[in-house]
């Protein structure tokens, strides 16, 4: 099967007004189009086929049941990105509404859908979940997004300057502000040194190494016990740096301002009434967070469920130290058969109350 396809959206409107040129994503599709249909977008930095731990014969993605479409985000390198698209810069901001937008359109005009099972996805992938089921409310029956949010918090958006900081500074520059680039007099883009990208793209990884687990992780040196690594400094460098050394700074930049700008009641119906966004979600929606999570906290997605319509929204915290890892991408197993049985049990009926009892029997994820 090939890595993955293109959908060629032609001259693409952006939400601000601005025009991407020929633009494209890029999707995978597994199982047979008569069955019914899963989209499941891409994470931050994430690949097509990063995404894959979760789909198999045996797990509750099944492409024996589900016909399921792996959708890239914009920026993710495989879909429209700097890294592969030599004009314009600066590359333009992409939005959520952006990329789901685009991924309507690929759903059905390429892919004939006419009607969606159900949309699911961790932490940037979580939020386009949010997006899909207030941005096209009748057209999905489930939504499960699980480590991300319906917004970027003010917190979340604070933990995304300084990666965004980090990163930059390597080319001498400073942050524009809050969803935009770097601080300039002029629009008049410079590339990256090779020494540049080095030195950035290592920064942004041990920035991120501090929020992607929880302390507890670290203080029960999950990284060793679990992972493998010798010590701290092995775990940073073979797991932190060579994440984000096998990056493209820019199409960084790009995917962080999707994220820090996200927003789905930023939306024309909505006018930024984010209650009413929540409230006009007719998708039953399984929200999944982190109990350790440091940028996507219970509390933010309580508040989500909360808001939606009686019996629509439930809300249930994965019990794991692992902190924002515990969502994906399959490295703690235990997690991964937490989330894979609330799956089957909601695909099964999309009854919101079975999914509680679902992991009774399964042990303790080490939360204490």
């Amino acid at each position: 099967m090939a890595e993955f396809k293109i959908f060629n959206l032609g001259d693409f409107t952006l939400q601000s007004g601005e025009t991407l040129r020929n633009a494209y994503i890029a999707y995978k599709t597994f199982g047979d189009s008569s069955n019914p249909a899963i989209v499941y977008p891409t994470w931050y930095s994430g690949l097509i086929s990063d995404n894959q731990w979760l789909i198999g014969e045996d797990m509750a993605l099944n492409p024996k049941k589900y016909f399921i479409i792996i959708t890239a985000l914009f920026g993710n390198g495989q879909s429209m990105s700097p890294s592969n698209t030599p004009e314009p810069r600066p590359f333009p901001r992409i939005t959520m509404l952006d990329n789901v937008t685009a991924q309507y359109q690929l759903v059905t005009e390429e892919l004939g859908v006419k009607h969606l099972k159900a949309v699911l996805g961790w932490s940037m992938g979580a939020a386009q979940t949010f997006q899909w089921i207030t941005q096209y409310p009748d057209f999905v029956d489930l939504a499960v997004p699980f480590c991300g949010a319906a917004r970027c918090s003010l917190h979340n958006q604070v933990f995304l300057e300084g990666v965004k900081s980090a990163l930059i500074a390597a080319k001498g520059a400073v942050s524009g502000g809050i969803s935009t680039g770097e601080a300039t007099a002029t629009l008049q883009y410079r590339t990256w040194t090779v020494e540049e990208r080095e030195i950035g793209l290592k920064a942004l990884g041990r920035v991120y190494a501090g929020w992607g687990f929880s302390q507890a992780f670290y203080r029960e040196k999950v990284y060793e016990t679990h992972l493998g690594f010798k010590d701290l400094e092995e775990f940073m460098v073979e797991f932190w740096e060579a994440w984000a050394l096998s990056k493209d700074p820019e199409n960084m930049i790009t995917m962080l301002h999707t994220w820090q700008s996200a927003d789905c009641s930023d939306q024309d119906h909505y006018k930024g009434n984010f209650e009413l966004a929540m409230k006009s979600i007719k998708a039953k929606t399984l929200v999944l967070p982190g109990k350790t999570d440091l940028y996507f906290p219970p509390e933010d997605s309580q508040y989500e469920a909360a808001h939606m319509s009686p019996g629509i929204g439930k809300c249930i915290a994965f019990p794991s130290i692992w902190g924002h890892w515990a969502g994906g991408p399959g490295n703690s197993k235990e997690d991964v058969i937490w989330l894979d049985k609330k799956l089957k049990a909601f695909f099964e009926n999309g009854i919101l109350e079975d999914v509680e009892t679902a992991t009774s029997g399964l042990a303790s994820l080490s939360l204490h």
